[in-house]
């Protein structure tokens, strides 16, 4: 694990002055070593590459574990951010072909296996990385992320430069990309609170999108897709036959459960002791459970809060009692986290309205003396755990049913909802789905949506055309990839290429790694995603168990608290907060909002709308805190418009 950094120069110098400060800026991803190197070509035109590596060291502690590393076998070079789990088998592998290894890194796996393989290596890969790698006789820079997105990758080019970085603020910290606000970044962030890739919240940088690997050769910029999410088309016939065939049901559950408990294994290989960190869920009880039945006995850490509102401990002492874990509390109050707010809004790579639980736990954690910890991050899903299973199959039979109407019925009846029907969130994201103003939008957006299309657009100064079709282009994409699959699966493949690809994961790696914690995530190992979309979605819903393949996995182990207890997460009181602790910062913020970079690009008075509306709407929340955020993120890191 590690932070990544590099430079490409073509017919000039790189500074090696930016090339350290750039690598020194990913310090809190790396505490453990520092590497740089300068790679000069002989071709014409002539080429010069800088690497950086901030290293945490996991796996080979020793000094053979170095960033970067060269493959003498062929002047070849790597940076590598994350974790090849099943880097043993690929070495034993490579080494019948005839490879020679010097060092017991997975890095050094992954260097030979490009030697080998070239990009071909990237589907041979199970685990999370984000990685570079500099091909000496092809004069060629190769650009890796793992298939689920795990590990964040960014990349731009500035007139002569490229440059890429596991972070988009080491980027801006070479001083070489204008800090310039990109307006679909914005759109995208009003949307959902998030910034969804490849657009990123910086105009000219892109992320590298999860199981694509870009090329860099002779100037041109090549992304490539090498593995997603296959959207596998399950035919009435075929599920009519499965619900009938008891035996092949079985024979496919059991090839996922035992997948289930290959992946949880594998994330336990290290060279320093591993966590887990148990809230009590049935996500996390679920891998101590499987951790357990394996012989496995690992440290798990709760936190645990003084105030009873937020506490989770007596579920997180059921799971432990259950599996017979070394368990330890971590005793933090709501104090603890208002004081943290500043400081991850520092760690913030870019905006995002949740984050500030992973800040506190990954610190609390990190001062634990854990450095590796297992998350259950991906169960609600791959498994269907969240409301949206239910609720958008729901609202796409509604959709197809309000499209049958006459167009001059449908207005009428909406301006008499619109006037009748309170003003909730959910009767204004109803609608929205009815008005159907933005055509680019599936029930599902709509669910997630933090501002519906029409408060957006009120938020906006003006609304950039071109923006918003870039915002929306991935989505389509999404929906693209996802229209062949039955109503639930859809669901779990929008939930894990939008939402939890765009802001549980980027969130726990930049949230986690501020403290130099490496997350694991078992549950979304690619081969169990790849086979869990296979099955039926009827079969991961029922109305008497939540996740009932998952809890079928653990066949029987969990407590019964645990299982039927009322899914909740950490309750913090935010909205108290907003009225009392935060309020001053949070109106002065957002009187600020009017000055640059976002003066010019929203409306002031739709935002003081919003802060005015929160006191009687109580659900905006979440809205009011997203402005907040926005504002100081830019104003932390000097972003002009």
């Amino acid at each position: 694990m590690s932070g990544i950094f590099g430079i490409l120069a073509s017919n000039c110098s790189i500074s090696r002055i930016a090339l350290e400060r750039a690598t020194d800026s990913l310090a809190h991803r790396g505490p453990d070593d520092r590497g740089i190197v300068v790679i000069q070509s002989n071709t014409t035109p002539r080429f010069e590459i800088g690497l950086g590596s901030r290293r945490l060291a996991i796996l080979d502690l020793s000094p053979l574990g170095h960033q970067p590393m060269q493959d003498p076998e062929n002047g070849n070079w790597v940076v590598c951010n994350g974790e090849i789990y099943n880097f043993r088998e690929l070495r034993a592998r490579l080494r019948d072909e005839g490879a020679q290894f010097v060092s017991q890194s997975d890095t050094e796996v992954l260097l030979k296996a490009y030697g080998r393989w070239a990009e071909k290596c990237l589907r041979e890969l199970r685990g999370m990385f984000a990685f570079a790698i500099w091909d000496a006789k092809r004069s060629r820079l190769l650009l890796g992320r793992d298939p689920m997105g795990i590990k964040p990758l960014y990349y731009c080019s500035t007139g002569q430069y490229f440059l890429f970085a596991s972070e988009l603020r080491t980027l801006l910290s070479t001083g070489m990309i204008p800090r310039r606000l990109d307006p679909a970044g914005l759109v995208n962030y009003l949307n959902f609170g998030a910034v969804y890739d490849p657009i990123t919240m910086i105009a000219g940088v892109s992320a590298l999108e999860a199981g694509h690997y870009a090329t860099w050769e002779n100037g041109r910029v090549t992304d490539s897709t090498y593995w997603d999410l296959a959207p596998h088309g399950q035919s009435s016939t075929t599920s009519s036959y499965l619900a009938r065939n008891k035996t092949a049901r079985k024979d496919l559950e059991n090839d996922v459960y035992a997948t289930l408990e290959q992946a949880v294994r594998m994330q336990t290989v290290s060279d320093v002791p591993v966590g887990l960190l148990l809230s009590g869920g049935i996500n996390s009880s679920s891998l101590a459970g499987i951790l357990s039945r394996a012989g496995i006995r690992l440290n798990t850490f709760s936190i645990i809060f003084r105030e009873a509102e937020s506490s989770e401990a007596e579920y997180a002492r059921a799971a432990a009692r259950a599996f017979a874990s070394d368990h330890q509390e971590v005793m933090v109050s709501q104090r603890d986290l208002l004081d943290a707010i500043p400081y991850a809004l520092k760690a913030m790579d870019q905006p995002t309205i949740v984050g500030l639980n992973t800040f506190l736990i990954a610190r609390q954690t990190r001062a634990a003396g854990i450095k590796v910890a297992l998350s259950g991050l991906g169960g609600d899903e791959l498994f269907a755990g969240y409301s949206t299973f239910r609720d958008v199959p729901r609202m796409e039979r509604f959709d197809r049913f309000w499209g049958r109407f006459p167009s001059i019925l449908r207005r009428p009846l909406l301006r008499m909802f619109a006037s009748l029907a309170p003003d909730t969130d959910q009767n204004r994201k109803l609608a929205a789905l009815g008005d159907g103003r933005d055509r680019a939008l599936h029930p599902y957006f709509l669910a997630r949506a933090l501002f519906t299309p029409e408060q957006r657009d009120s938020l906006l100064a003006s609304v950039d055309q071109g923006a918003l079709a870039r915002a929306n282009a991935r989505l389509r994409e999404s929906l693209r990839h996802a229209r062949a699959l039955d109503p639930i699966n859809r669901v779990a493949y929008l939930e894990a290429r939008c939402y939890m690809l765009n802001t549980l994961l980027r969130d726990s790696d930049v949230m986690s790694m501020a403290h130099g914690l490496e997350l694991r995530v078992p549950l979304i190992d690619h081969q169990l995603a790849d086979k869990m979309l296979a099955l039926p979605g009827s079969w991961k819903l029922d109305s008497r168990v939540p996740k009932p393949l998952l809890i079928a996995a653990l066949k029987g182990a969990l407590p019964n608290e645990i299982v039927y207890r009322r899914k909740q997460g950490l309750i913090l009181p935010f909205e108290r907060w907003l009225r009392e602790n935060l309020r001053p910062g949070v109106e002065a913020a957002l009187q600020n909002i009017s000055q640059v970079p976002l003066g010019p690009l929203l409306d002031r008075d739709s935002v003081r709308q919003i802060w005015d509306d929160f006191p009687s709407q109580p659900t905006s929340l979440s809205r009011v805190w997203s402005l907040y955020v926005l504002q100081r993120w830019c104003e932390l890191n000097s972003i002009v418009s």
